[in-house]
C-alpha cells in the first residue's frame, strides 16, 4: 500500500500544476473569458440572494464572496492584459488556489442558505453544523485568496526565473 501511494504521489503532484496551467492558460480566456463571466454572474446571484438574508453573518459572507469574485475577475483581466504569457502562467498554481477558495465559498454560501430556511423550521442541528462549516471558511480560508490573488496581480517571476541548473 505504501509503494502504491508512494507512486501516485509523483502524478497527483503533477497534475496540480497541469491543472492550474489549464485553468488560467485555457479555461477562463477561452471564448472571450465566456465561462468565467458566467461563474461571476452565478455568484452574483447567490450573492444577491445571501444579500437579503435577515442574518447579519450571511449578509457579511455576502459581501466578502462579491469582493473576491469582483477581484478574481479583475486579476485575471489584469494579468492576460500584460501580455507576456510566460509571466502571467509562472503563478498559475496561486491563481488555482485563490479560484478554488471563491468558487468554495460560493458553494458554503449556497448550502448556508438552505441551511438557514430548514433551521428556521426547526430542524436545527445539522443545519446549524452546515451554517458554522460556512461561517468557519469564510473566517478562516476565504480570506487566503487575498495574497494569492496579490502575488498572481503582481506578476512576480520568481518561480519563472529559477534555472535548472540552480537545484
Amino acid at each position: 500500500q505504501f509503494y502504491r501511494d508512494n507512486r501516485l504521489n509523483a502524478i497527483h503532484e503533477g497534475t496540480h500544476g497541469i491543472q492550474a496551467l489549464d485553468l488560467l492558460g485555457r479555461k477562463v480566456v477561452m471564448q472571450n473569458g465566456a465561462a468565467l463571466q458566467l461563474l461571476g454572474k452565478r455568484i452574483s446571484a447567490t450573492v444577491a440572494l445571501a444579500a437579503d438574508s435577515s442574518h447579519p453573518d450571511t449578509r457579511l459572507f455576502a459581501t466578502q464572496l462579491a469582493e473576491y469574485n469582483t477581484r478574481l475577475t479583475k486579476v485575471t483581466q489584469s494579468v492576460w492584459s500584460a501580455g507576456n504569457i510566460d509571466h502571467t502562467l509562472a503563478n498559475a498554481t496561486a491563481f488555482l488556489e485563490a479560484f478554488g477558495h471563491v468558487v468554495v465559498a460560493w458553494m458554503w454560501l449556497e448550502q448556508s442558505l438552505a441551511a438557514s430556511k430548514h433551521y428556521a423550521a426547526g430542524e436545527s442541528d445539522f443545519y446549524h453544523g452546515k451554517w458554522q462549516a460556512c461561517r468557519y471558511f469564510f473566517v478562516a480560508e476565504l480570506p487566503k485568496a487575498g495574497p494569492l490573488l496579490d502575488l498572481v496581480q503582481q506578476g512576480d517571476t520568481t518561480s519563472f526565473d529559477m534555472q535548472p541548473n540552480w537545484f
